[in-house]
């Protein structure tokens, strides 16, 4: 094992999109991934192309336009030489974090001194949720199964609000405070600190998130009907859209950095995974995150701040109950998060991590914590320090 220690240099997305009605709608997924690769290494131009050893990119969907490996036609479409190599992550919601870890591991083993690791889904574009011949039977639910990994997320946030006992008005609440805070963040310029301008086919130039809603309230919020059961708890208003959008980050061996005069972001720390019930996956952060801090020799109260993805508001609370982190807080997502931003699959784990990295320079905090819920039963985290 090498003692090489990886480092992110670089960070950059697009706004995010709604789907199927937003801004980047007829934006290929290819194009919004090499976007935001091009974008994140013209902040470090004293790396060149050349030094790049792979290119990672994270999809939840890898098929028809986000298939025939995404990362290497990515590559080669943010101007990459064709000697740099592209490979394509699923790992779901983290799939672009896991493509950071990819590049974390690879520089502590000694394969490699400069990696971009990307994410992008494209909603849009593909709406990859599997036929019922594609579902496995004995993946399916019922008696004889063992599980049920194609349960509707809906579903999965509505067994965890009732295993936990989280209210209609408690997910309303910090769904209001998500909007809130990113608009704060966004009137603030903070969000343009992440976001690169991008011109759509039309040349009109996307550069805020579509999601944060000015006139989003408390009442606006309660008066929303269940989504997915009619006596249930989860709406559309307490819950992450569906999105469009890519982000990168830059992660290089930090002698190689300092050798090139660039300056670190944050190092990274630990990084772990952890699966639970697919039908509870919305507590999948607990486990990784337990894990990750007992990697780092660290625990919660060592955390400045946490970027947790909302993808149910019904799942953050019990998570930071569980952690210990009040989701009030300002050391929870301070500037907003999924239920105001968006989600789009394969961009978030990278997106979150640029955000994380915004978090800790705008409130001067050195250690921060990734993490979030994983479709089918997982948690994955990620500890990084400001440097």
């Amino acid at each position: 094992m090498s003692e090489s220690r990886a480092v992110i240099v670089a960070a950059a997305r697009t706004a995010i999109g709604r789907a199927h009605k937003g801004s980047l709608v007829a934006a290929r997924p290819d194009d919004l991934a090499a976007f935001a690769i091009r974008a994140a290494l013209d902040q470090v131009p004293e790396l060149s192309g050349e030094r790049i050893d792979d290119v990672v990119v994270g999809c939840g969907f890898p098929e028809r336009k986000q298939g025939m490996n995404l990362g290497r036609r990515a590559a080669l479409l943010a101007g990459l030489p064709a000697s740099v190599p592209g490979t394509t992550v699923n790992r779901f919601c983290a799939s672009s974090l896991q493509a950071i870890r990819m590049a974390f591991h690879a520089i502590q083993a000694g394969e490699g001194r400069a990696f971009v690791a990307a994410g992008v889904e494209s909603i849009s574009m593909v709406n990859g949720y599997p036929r019922d011949d594609d579902a496995h039977p004995r993946l399916r639910g019922g008696e004889d199964a063992l599980a049920n990994a194609y349960v509707p997320m809906g579903i999965t946030a509505e067994n965890v609000a009732a295993r936990y006992g989280v209210s209609r008005e408690e997910m309303d609440r910090y769904a209001q405070q998500s909007h809130e805070r990113a608009l704060r963040a966004r009137d603030r310029g903070l969000l343009t600190r992440e976001i690169v301008p991008y011109e759509v086919s039309n040349g009109s130039v996307v550069d805020i998130d579509d999601g944060p809603r000015p006139t989003s309230s408390l009442e606006a919020l309660a008066a929303l009907p269940p989504a997915f059961l009619e006596d249930g708890k989860i709406t559309a208003g307490n819950s992450c859209p569906l999105n469009d959008g890519a982000a990168a980050v830059v992660v290089t061996d930090e002698t190689l950095a300092v050798s090139l005069g660039v300056r670190p972001l944050a190092r990274i720390v630990a990084s772990a995974v952890s699966g639970v019930a697919p039908e509870l996956m919305g507590i999948g952060p607990i486990g990784a995150v337990q894990r990750a801090l007992a990697i780092a020799a660290m625990t919660t109260d060592d955390i400045g701040v946490m970027e947790l993805n909302e993808a149910f508001a019904a799942q953050v609370l019990p998570v930071c109950g569980e952690l210990g982190f009040d989701p009030f807080s300002d050391r929870v997502n301070p500037h907003g998060g999924a239920i105001a931003l968006g989600h789009p699959f394969g961009m978030t784990g990278a997106r979150m991590m640029g955000a994380l990295i915004n978090d800790l320079q705008a409130l001067d905090r050195e250690i921060g914590l990734e993490t979030m819920c994983v479709g089918g039963g997982q948690g994955m985290a990620m500890i990084v320090q400001r440097l």
